[in-house]
């Protein structure tokens, strides 16, 4: 299984060197991703877990403040980032030619994304939603060569799920996992949304996870450690 930790904004520097220390007592045969946040990238220090990024710039180098290309991150040792997550599409109004740009950057330096789609209350009650997960990875794969697709990690992560502390139903996740299938084939699918250590059994039982993207307990290693204890 592969599990990616996405600290979000979290953690000083100081903080963050008592954190690792704490991960890097872990023991699993699961892959684990640690996405700190940027200011931390330099700080990360295992020969257990892969790097990865929270976000990346849709740009190269050059007269862009602020952004991080890709390029740099792949010079701190970045072998993955997540992209199009439903924080940024809100709060940094970042659009689909936004993150298909994005997408583009992360795999011509050799950076796998991880795709994050999901849908909101209203369009999952609406019925809706099979139109805008489909209209998110469409957006993303259709000017990329087959073998670029293939590269992708999907994180489907519902908007109303996230740090609520309610998950879809095993048939709800399947649905989609489904869908994204007939897709991307040949592609890891990620299910993120308060997936924790008191609700890993349930997950455990859907079919097409081939692991989890974690938001609220990547902070936490011990129970993280049980949750990775509880993944079949």
């Amino acid at each position: 299984m592969i599990v990616a930790l996405n600290n979000k904004s979290n953690l000083g520097k100081t903080e963050f060197g008592l954190y690792q220390e704490k991960l890097n007592t872990i023991n699993t045969n699961h892959t684990l991703i640690l996405c700190p946040t940027t200011l931390n990238i330099s700080l990360f220090s295992s020969n257990k877990l892969f790097l990865g990024s929270q976000n990346v710039s849709k740009t190269d180098d050059g007269a862009y403040t602020g952004e991080v290309s890709a390029k740099q991150l792949k010079s701190y040792g970045v072998s993955y980032c997540i992209v199009g997550h439903s924080e940024r599409r809100q709060y940094q109004k970042e659009s689909l030619d936004d993150i298909s740009e994005k997408v583009k950057k992360l795999l011509e330096n050799d950076i796998i994304p991880i795709l994050c789609i999901g849908e909101t209350k209203e369009e999952r009650l609406s019925n809706n939603y099979k139109e805008v997960l489909l209209k998110e990875i469409n957006s993303v794969i259709t000017t990329l060569q087959q073998e670029e697709k293939d590269k992708i990690i999907v994180a489907y992560e519902p908007i109303w799920s996230i740090g609520t502390g309610l998950i879809p139903t095993n048939e709800e996740i399947e649905e989609v996992n489904q869908l994204i299938k007939e897709l991307l084939p040949n592609n890891k699918i990620l299910y993120g949304g308060s997936a924790n250590e008191n609700n890993i059994e349930q997950l455990n039982n859907v079919k097409g996870i081939d692991g989890y993207l974690l938001g609220g307990l990547s902070l936490k290693p011990d129970n993280l450690n049980i949750f990775l204890n509880k993944i079949n």
